[in-house]
């Protein structure tokens, strides 16, 4: 009698899927090196970024708590809580959780962003750092998003204005890079074109900035839709 050999991996390789396709954060190859990345060369980047985006949201003197979707180890759920704003986490990769746990003095939660299981209005802002960018129904997000915050959206994005898309879509044909081959790169104005038609009838205000410019470029900062990467804050004037 032949006996039936049994997988006990916590995620099975055929079964790293997610929304039907296979995504790199659901395969350990990728995210047991996830906070390693960002300790080597994409610590410069990672620095332009928590800027812009702190510049974003401390406009909105409201902005007191805050829930981040696709936080992943906590990156920078942990840095939020830095400049003063309370963060929670969530994300839908249990293996990506799994360092979260023992990175992060706060809340988690396991879900899908389509699907928020929070109630309305349960945070003041929520966000979204170089995430959204891999969501197939990135109108129903912003709709959910807009639901469970009560005051604003932070989004910190892949810009599609960049010399690094075009090498990182030469890296996956020669099998290579395989964190953006599901990813949709957008430009600021493609996003706010997203952002109008999940928020219509909503009253509401955009502002935005890019960095993620070459070392030696004079500004590090600018209000062009040019560079690696932008970042964008939804803030919500009919809140209640």
């Amino acid at each position: 009698m032949a006996l039936e050999k049994k997988s006990f991996e916590l995620i099975p390789q055929n079964q790293q899927n997610w929304q039907n396709r296979p995504e790199w954060f659901f395969n350990r190859v990728y995210t047991d090196t996830y906070e390693q990345w960002y300790e080597g060369r994409y610590k410069r980047a990672e620095v332009w970024q928590k800027k812009v985006m702190e510049q974003l949201v401390s406009k909105d003197s409201r902005i007191k708590t805050l829930l981040e979707f696709g936080c992943g180890t906590t990156r920078f759920t942990r840095w939020w809580q830095e400049i003063g704003i309370q963060a929670t986490g969530g994300d839908i990769s249990p293996l990506m959780l799994s360092q979260a746990i023992h990175l992060f003095d706060g809340d988690l939660v396991m879900a899908d962003s389509h699907h928020m299981p929070f109630k309305d209005h349960t945070f003041d802002a929520l966000a979204f750092i170089t995430t959204f960018e891999y969501y197939k129904d990135p109108v129903k997000v912003i709709q959910e998003a807009a639901r469970v915050a009560r005051y604003g959206i932070a989004m910190g994005m892949m810009n599609r204005n960049s010399t690094k898309v075009v090498r990182r879509r030469v890296q996956q044909v020669f099998g290579k890079n395989p964190f953006y081959i599901t990813a949709t790169f957008y430009t600021p104005q493609k996003l706010i074109n997203i952002i109008n038609q999940a928020l219509e009838g909503r009253s509401f205000s955009i502002e935005w900035t890019c960095t993620g410019l070459p070392r030696w470029f004079p500004v590090q900062q600018w209000g062009l839709p040019y560079g690696d990467f932008f970042g964008l804050y939804v803030k919500l004037n009919d809140a209640a």
